[in-house]
């Protein structure tokens, strides 16, 4: 029987997983194919396959961690900076709050949008679309409530 992986990164999480994938591998006489990388081939459970594995898994898992260590930094460091990530806000919290006073007066979408423009980003100056302000009015539910000291309609 033969397991093939495009890739000997594709066959496990980290070092561990590979040193004991290899061993299940070897004790039930299981080859492996890989098709992509730079040891492309069959490798053959009782030769050298599980020696290679495990140098590769070794070898391997320093990368792993040291990119696993600098993403978990970068993304503490953009979080102390408030960049969450994300798109930008179209409409920011004081045009959603008069947007709603205008919906709840009964001024339709279309004129609403009219009234409001974007602050920032390339398209700073325009208007919303009449799309965006019902779906803007789902996501910031909860800040509205707090704005208006009740549940909005």
């Amino acid at each position: 029987m033969i397991l093939t992986v495009h890739e000997l990164k594709r066959l496990a999480r980290n070092a561990a997983e590979l040193m004991i994938l290899s061993a299940e591998l070897q004790s039930g006489g299981v080859q492996l194919e890989l098709l992509a990388g730079p040891l492309t081939g069959i490798y053959d459970p009782h030769g050298v396959g599980p020696m290679l594995s495990a140098v590769l898994a070794v070898a391997a898992q320093p990368d792993r961690d040291y990119i696993r260590e600098k993403t978990l930094k970068c993304q503490q460091a953009a979080i102390s900076r408030c960049n969450h990530g994300g798109r930008p806000k179209v409409i920011d919290d004081d045009d959603v709050l008069f947007a709603r006073v205008l919906r709840a007066k009964g001024t339709p979408m279309s004129d609403i949008v009219r009234k409001l423009s974007i602050k920032t980003g390339k398209n700073a100056g325009q208007h919303p679309s009449v799309d965006s302000l019902p779906g803007t009015f789902r996501q910031r539910r909860l800040t509205w409530s707090a704005t208006l000291g009740h549940f909005p309609v």
